[in-house]
Order: C-alpha cells, then structure tokens, then sequence
C-alpha cells in the first residue's frame, strides 16, 4: 500500500466512529469510483478550515464575525439558550420552534477529561447575559445533553445563574415521540412520569 493512502486511510479515522475498515472503505471507494468526488472534498475541507471561524456573540460556526442568528433582529433578546455545540444549535434551529439567541459552550464538563467551567466558557455565558447593546436576558433554556457530562453542565450553569436572580429552564425529558411504551429504557420512563405536564 502506498503511503499516500496510509494517510488518507490515518486522516479518515479521524472522523467520529470511523474505524479502519470503514476509513479504508471510504478511501478506496473515493480513490477508484470518484476522483473528483475527493477532489471536491478536499477542496471543501481546505476551504472551511481556512474561512470558519466562531461568531462573536454565541461562539456557533460562522464565515462572518457574527452569524446569520445573532444578526437577526427577529430573534427574542429576552430568550437564551445554551446548547454544548454548533451542532446541537444546528439541530434546535430545524425544529423551527425556537425563535430566541443562542451560546454555544463548544463542550461539557468532564473533570475526568480535565474539562473544567473556564475551559468550556462560562465566564463568557455571564458575560453575555449582561446584554448586547442593553439587551436583558429574562430567561436561559438549558439544552445540553442528557448524559452524565451534559447533566453536571446543566447543573453548574444552573447554580450559576440562579445565584444571580436569572430565570433558569432545563428542556423536557421524556418518551419519544412514535414510541411504544414496552420498548423504552426505565430510565426514560421514569424522567417522563416525573417531568409529566
């Protein structure tokens, strides 16, 4: 094998749940049945890395200083989400129902990991809820995962806020929409007959 795809076959695993097999697949098939296919990707690849950079106000991705949400002046100042990364804002903004700012954190505790509150800002969020341009923030959506990591997040950000006389919300938990009760795990049962409304 040569070397050259050594490395591609190295810079595929990269990828979240991309193993060996898959990485090698991937490179092979680019390679063989789409040259330019790979062409366009590393094109695209160069030219994201090289022009997106995070906004200003809410840290999401943005070719821009500040992105296409923070500059809408439709969005509801009074309403703040804070959500772990680009992606999960990404996700919240297709439901179509969320019409407020966003901050994005770019990660979760994990003291494990040696992630602590000024490694994923924190002291930017408090920043950010002392307005832009006299802006008051009335109240913060907490839509971080629901993992251990996420929940600890959602904990420390909460705590923080409230000890500052911030209104301070968590998004539900609960069965999925389409599911049947039998197949669901008993943890989520449990925070749903909890959470009920």
């Amino acid at each position: 094998m040569s070397r050259a795809l050594d490395q591609l076959i190295a810079a595929l695993q990269r990828l979240p749940g991309v193993g060996v097999k898959s990485a090698s697949r991937m490179a092979y098939h680019l390679l063989q049945h789409d040259p330019q296919g790979a062409r366009h990707l590393a094109d695209a690849l160069v030219q994201a890395v090289d022009q997106v950079r995070h906004c200003q106000r809410c840290h999401t991705f943005t070719q821009d200083e500040i992105c296409d949400t923070c500059a809408d002046p439709a969005r509801d100042d009074g309403l703040l989400c804070v959500v772990e990364t680009p992606a999960d804002q990404a996700a919240l903004e297709r439901t179509g129902v969320y019409r407020g700012r966003y901050f994005v954190l770019m990660g979760k505790l994990s003291p494990l990991s040696g992630v602590g509150p000024s490694d994923i800002g924190l002291e930017k969020l408090l920043h950010r809820l002392q307005g832009d341009a006299g802006a008051v923030v009335r109240e913060v959506v907490l839509a971080t995962s629901f993992t251990a990591e996420g929940e600890a997040t959602a904990h420390v950000i909460a705590q923080l806020l409230k000890s500052r006389g911030v209104k301070v919300t968590r998004l539900a938990r609960g069965v999925p929409v389409g599911s049947e009760l039998e197949y669901v795990d008993l943890g989520t049962i449990a925070h749903a007959y909890a959470d009920r409304r």
